[in-house]
């Protein structure tokens, strides 16, 4: 099979397309024929280094993955050849998604939901779990509550919109004027172009998701009612303090996102109602996961971006 593997970090140069041997399910794993695989933020971060997650190279990166069951380890018998699954594997560890064929635990994985094209479903579960465990599972978000999404539009935020409004809450998001069509056609009941106005200045909520960190993380909390939750993608970087925290009289809760079958089952419910859909902004080939990580560290991406083998 065909593998993007690096042998030491760096820049997006440092990602090689080579040949390896196909891997054989263990006990209580799946082998998967990649239909696709979503790209995020720490694809590129531990490939550049900047994040030390899995020691030293050589390693393959990546988490999210949508394919085709192709074979069933033993005891294996929710999955069986020819069943599209998805799933995010593995993290901290080497989910090692950047491959033609990828083994993954049936703890990982669940059924590929209808609505979703292949593509769709690569693009879910990494951003998908975020958002549902840091609104849901942390800030437990109850219907009429005001929330505030930063980068409502980006991969996570997107999902995140949806969510809020499937629950019931009032959305604010920040993104860009031009896309602004896409956050209302997601749900956002008050769109802000952070470029034009102060996000500070236009609202008060009962829970800020937080997934830029420094400066935004204390404006953020400003924002937030006595009561109410601050909840923090970016854990290295909160932009606040115990003691800010504890003036405000509000809750702070640091998302680090987890493989988790039950939740990615729950993402699945809400697209077979009608609630959950993923924006999908670009399709590259796998030969092209340097050119994807170049694309997704500059930010440059609504929704999500996928590789394909």
């Amino acid at each position: 099979m065909r593998v993007i593997t690096q042998h030491t970090v760096g820049d997006p140069s440092v990602l090689d397309l080579v040949e390896a041997d196909c891997p054989e399910p263990g006990y209580g794993q799946v082998l998967i024929r990649t239909g696709a695989i979503g790209v995020n933020p720490v694809d590129w971060q531990v490939s550049s280094g900047e994040l030390a997650m899995l020691g030293e190279p050589p390693f393959t990166v990546g988490w999210d993955i949508a394919g085709t069951v192709e074979a069933a380890g033993p005891g294996v018998s929710a999955f069986a050849p020819g069943d599209g699954v998805m799933g995010m594997l593995a993290l901290p560890g080497a989910g090692n998604t950047y491959a033609e064929y990828v083994l993954a635990s049936v703890n990982e994985i669940v059924h590929k939901p209808a609505g979703l094209t292949m593509e769709q479903a690569a693009g879910l579960p990494m951003a998908g779990l975020t958002a549902w465990q840091s609104l849901v599972g942390l800030a437990r978000i109850q219907p009429g509550q005001r929330v505030l999404v930063h980068r409502a539009a980006g991969g996570v935020g997107h999902l995140a919109v949806q969510i809020a409004k499937a629950r019931g809450a009032h959305v604010i998001g920040t993104a860009s004027a031009a896309k602004h069509d896409l956050l209302r056609g997601l749900g956002v009941d008050e769109p802000i172009d952070y470029r034009t106005r102060d996000f500070a200045e236009a609202c008060r909520v009962d829970v800020a998701f937080d997934l830029l960190g420094g400066e935004y993380g204390e404006r953020s909390a400003r924002l937030v009612t006595p009561g109410g939750v601050l909840v923090s993608a970016c854990p290295q970087d909160t932009g606040v303090t115990p003691e800010l925290i504890a003036r405000l009289g509000i809750r702070h809760a640091l998302t680090i996102v987890s493989p988790s079958a039950p939740d990615l089952a729950q993402l699945s419910a809400l697209v077979a109602t009608g609630w959950l859909s993923v924006h999908v902004d670009q399709v590259l080939p796998l030969a092209e996961a340097a050119k994807a990580h170049e694309i997704v560290a500059r930010g440059a991406v609504t929704g999500k971006l996928v590789l394909v083998p």
